[in-house]
């Protein structure tokens, strides 16, 4: 099999990962600026990774917000707190990443991150010339149901690159997951936090490195 295009996930795969301790400190953030010093922690972790519509507006009906601002800025929050790490040396691409810039296919990135964030990382790390198109989540309630393993951003993407033949690349269940559902390929990428990673779902390819993908695109 050979591929015209190849999509990425971003954190994970392209750049490391966020730290849960920074992220989770900034949701807590933005409960701090809506007048809410301490909240539940369990509300605050609940906020932090995987929220659902339905628990943003059970939270924000405890404590009387109006949850498409809390989210506004509940986003806008955790996207600084993830530049400010990338600026600190503390968020970085990998290694492998250049070997992009010789990749004969279009490329693209969909991230379940924010779309400041992933305009933020490519911009900050000048990567941008690597990638056609770029897609992440915008900052409303709503587009929390497009996250994967929605591919609703995959699909975006892929008509954006005029695809035929695609991969997507991702470090998550939820990546290989998406992938199946927009009709691709996907390759679940190894990297270090998923060495020993045991898979529930079954990718067309297991790679440990961005290098593989110039033998696997043909």
């Amino acid at each position: 099999m050979t591929y015209d295009t190849v999509v990425f996930d971003n954190d994970g795969v392209l750049v490391g990962r966020t730290r849960f301790d920074v992220l989770r400190e900034a949701t807590g953030e933005t409960f701090a600026q809506l007048g809410v010093s301490d909240p539940d922690p369990d509300h605050v972790e609940d906020m932090t990774i995987g929220a659902t519509p339905q628990q943003v507006n059970a939270v924000c009906d405890t404590y009387g917000f109006e949850p498409a601002e809390f989210w506004r800025i509940r986003d806008g929050t955790v996207s600084g707190a993830q530049q400010d790490e990338a600026r600190a040396g503390r968020k970085t691409p990998y290694g492998d990443i250049d070997t992009l810039a010789d990749l004969d296919v279009a490329t693209g990135i969909v991230s379940s991150n924010q779309q400041e964030t992933v305009d933020f990382l490519l911009d900050h790390f000048d990567l941008g010339g690597h990638f056609d198109t770029a897609y992440g989540r915008e900052a409303t309630v709503e587009s929390l149901t497009l996250r994967k393993p929605n591919p609703h951003y995959i699909e975006r993407a892929l008509a954006d690159l005029d695809a035929d033949s695609a991969l997507y690349v991702g470090d998550n269940e939820s990546d290989i997951e998406a992938a199946h559902n927009a009709g691709i390929d996907s390759a679940f990428i190894r990297r270090p936090h998923r060495s020993d990673w045991d898979l529930n779902v079954w990718p067309t390819w297991d790679i440990d490195s961005l290098d593989r993908l110039h033998d696997i695109c043909g």
